[in-house]
């Protein structure tokens, strides 16, 4: 009976298929192609059911077309998931608007740093310290996306060494000197004897590579040993939630600074990225393709995946055809100023066409105990906010949690990355960037290769300054805007980790909104009274001082020692439900834990044991540690 009906089943759709191809061309093709589930070569599956009623065939079709590689699962909606491969041209694409959304953060460091190192009138030497902070950025993405995390997670410079930076650069040997007194009398700074004016800041770029250098190590060695895999076993949902929600709150100064030059140009950013990202997502524009000997046309959900890149440049092109016509304040001192193009245009005039970055070029670094001290609580602010973006990225690119081998060997990545960053003499080291998380969220792609791509694209781009240099033209409000929904994103990426948690508890409420409010209100207070701490240590001050000043440390610190000290069970406190939905594995995320696994190594690592007890290296033991957010 049920071989009577595949033969039945297969003459009816011969004559079918022959019916259709005669009302269309006679060069078009039908292509249909039938799913198998039962035996091979089968053109149809049978349902579940099918034994009992072997009418019941299911013949399901699959489209022609050029997004290949589309995830149909609907777990976040992705278009692309962490392993899938999608387009060269459509990475290159993608790659370029990660590219541009972590332009405007890496670009205010060299910006930052120019007047504490003596360069603030230097077009040069910060046109190369860009040239030269992109370079590494990139280089570290790659290395990251590779070998790291494998995460689709951006590397650049990270405000956290902003801190200690500036308080090492304080101190009165390092200060600039009087340029209006006369070097030869001026006797008490050491640096105002230098003639040359490029030593003048070299030498104190050398001793903020120094510091970088040595305190890195700490991160190296704490990814490697593993320990930081071990103390996330206590980590749960009540400590990772605060520590994600508050790297977007932290950062509301920033967005509400640049919005604030324009707040018109600001709103019509918001509202060109909610149109494009979510009004419009659905609608798919039709493009043309040569495939196959011929010219297709296609559905493709442009808005959908480059919101954040036509919002941005939607409203920069308003902003130029303001300035054009003159419709914008010409003065520095009237409001809506900074929404002008035209203000860093000398910037562009001045950068050089071709700079090739390499380390040691400003000299060999210098090491003092203080500014080591002092680096390495940015160091650990920067390691604790990591981990925290690790499993916000991991949310949106549709992988499980980040088990314990890649939270570490990502530590130790970062290390390196920070290694290299104070060889090239960028001034700063390397982290994650929750803004390009975000973008995750709105472009639904989470791709590796994509960040990959982007990694390289800022390797290349970085060489030519001419073209980095152009981006600085974008307005402030624009940016601005940017901020608003990208940062916004992050902080409900960790509200969205309490979905585990039982909200009903007073106990979790308590701990929930002490760490968020004390993660808001000690570093306010830390800023406004820099002069309270005074232990007689200078290295302990400004260990205190960075510490108590960046926020989601704090949260995250409270909300961990909180939530393993206070009595309650496992389902009050997430930990259970969080346990199972890992253990569901693909039925919760579009792929399962070999998404961390090392490239082209996994067989070879398996056929030693020796290399299994390694913590940053996937093994059965490292499985069962499964961080537990």
């Amino acid at each position: 009976m049920r071989n009577a009906a595949i033969c039945w089943t297969n003459s009816k759709m011969w004559f079918l298929k022959r019916a259709a191809m005669h009302l269309i061309q006679q060069d078009q093709k039908l292509d249909t192609v039938f799913k198998n589930q039962g035996a091979t070569g089968s053109t149809f599956e049978f349902s579940a059911d099918s034994s009992r009623d072997p009418e019941k065939i299911i013949a399901e079709p699959q489209s022609d077309s050029l997004e290949e590689g589309l995830d149909p699962s609907p777990e976040g909606n992705l278009i692309y998931s962490i392993s899938d491969r999608p387009p060269w041209y459509l990475c290159i694409l993608l790659g370029f608007q990660h590219y541009i959304l972590a332009f405007g953060g890496i670009l205010a460091i060299p910006l930052i740093l120019a007047e504490p190192l003596c360069i603030k009138e230097n077009n040069a030497a910060k046109s190369q310290l860009i040239s030269t902070i992109f370079f590494v950025s990139g280089l570290c993405t790659l290395l990251q996306t590779t070998l790291g995390t494998r995460l689709p997670i951006l590397q650049g410079g990270t405000f956290t060494f902003i801190t200690p930076t500036l308080a090492i650069l304080a101190l009165p040997k390092w200060r600039c000197p009087d340029s209006s007194a006369d070097p030869q009398v001026n006797g008490t700074d050491p640096a105002s004897l230098l003639v040359n004016e490029d030593e003048l800041w070299k030498v104190r770029i050398r001793e903020i590579q120094g510091a970088i250098l040595v305190a890195s190590l700490l991160q190296l060695v704490l990814g490697l040993s593993g320990l930081v895999g071990l103390v996330l076993k206590f980590i749960g949902p009540l400590a990772i939630a605060p520590t994600i929600n508050l790297i977007g709150l932290s950062l509301f100064i920033q967005a509400g600074q640049k919005s604030g030059a324009h707040w018109g140009i600001a709103a019509l950013t918001v509202c060109l990225i909610f149109l494009f990202s979510q009004y419009l997502s659905k609608v798919n524009l039709p493009l043309i393709a040569y495939k196959d000997k011929k010219w297709k046309v296609f559905q493709y959900p442009l808005f959908k995946l480059f919101s954040a890149l036509f919002g941005m440049c939607g409203a920069w092109l308003l902003c130029f055809l303001l300035t054009y016509f003159n419709a914008l304040p010409s003065s520095p001192s009237e409001y809506g100023y900074k929404a002008r193009t035209d203000i860093n245009l000398s910037a562009v005039k001045s950068a050089a066409w071709f700079y090739l970055p390499y380390p040691g070029q400003w000299g060999v670094p210098t090491v003092s105990m203080s500014s080591v001290l002092g680096m390495m609580a940015g160091v650990l602010a920067s390691t604790m906010e990591s981990i925290g973006d690790y499993y916000a990225c991991a949310r949106l690119s549709g992988a499980p949690p980040p088990p314990t081998h890649a939270i570490n060997r990502g530590i130790a990545v970062e290390g390196v990355g920070c290694i290299l960053a104070a060889l090239w003499g960028s001034g700063n080291g390397t982290t994650s960037y929750s803004q390009n998380i975000a973008a995750l969220g709105i472009t639904r792609v989470g791709s590796r290769l994509v960040l990959q791509t982007a990694g390289l694209l800022m390797i290349i781009l970085g060489l030519f300054g001419k073209f980095s240099a152009v981006f600085i033209t974008i307005p402030e409000p624009v940016i601005g805007g940017m901020f608003l929904v990208m940062f916004g994103m992050v902080a409900a990426v960790g509200i969205s980790n309490l979905q585990y948690v039982d909200l009903n508890s007073s106990r979790n409420l308590l701990i929930l909104g002490f760490s968020t409010f004390s993660g808001l209100v000690l570093p306010t207070w830390f800023h406004s009274n820099p002069g309270m701490i005074n232990t007689g240590v200078k290295e302990l001050d400004q260990l205190i001082m960075i510490l108590f000043t960046t926020h989601m440390f704090i949260g995250g610190f409270f909300g961990f020692v909180l939530d393993n000290t206070i009595p309650g069970t496992e389902e009050e406190r997430g930990i259970k439900c969080w346990r199972k939905a890992v253990h569901k594995g693909p039925q919760m995320h579009t792929t399962d834990d070999s998404c961390y696994n090392l490239p082209f190594c996994t067989n070879f690592i398996a056929r030693f044991r020796l290399l299994q007890r390694l913590p940053f290296l996937p093994s059965t033991a490292t499985q069962e540690l499964r961080t537990q957010m």
